[in-house]
């Protein structure tokens, strides 16, 4: 659940988000954000550390990738509440559905 915690900071969920079209060196990723390159060296470790992403050294860069294994076992965690979730949006839409119906008929929203 490390990895839950990682993915709270919306800065985090953009440097993943950045990941997926593949390995990036760390001062590319930096210079996409209004922050400090030490601040995104913090939100790079903690990823690191919650397994989040990897990181090798390639010269002087330093190289990070996604790492997929701890957004499975999350999805792996979160299996069992879908159903749940999804019936719930179910009557949400159908709520909607009938709210907007009640508009345009000139009825009660």
């Amino acid at each position: 659940m490390e990895a839950l915690a990682a993915l709270a900071d919306p800065t985090r969920r953009q440097l993943l988000a950045l990941l997926r079209a593949g390995e990036q060196p760390a001062g590319e990723l930096a210079g996409r954000f209004p922050v400090s390159r030490p601040a995104i060296s913090r939100h790079l470790r903690v990823l690191r550390e919650a397994g989040l992403v990897t990181c090798r050294e390639d010269g002087r860069r330093r190289l990070y990738a996604l790492d997929l294994r701890p957004l499975q076992e999350l999805d792996d965690w979160l299996e069992p509440y879908r159903d749940l979730w999804a019936r719930r949006f179910d009557v949400l839409d159908t709520e909607i559905a009938r709210g907007r119906r009640a508009r345009r008929d000139g009825g009660p929203a």
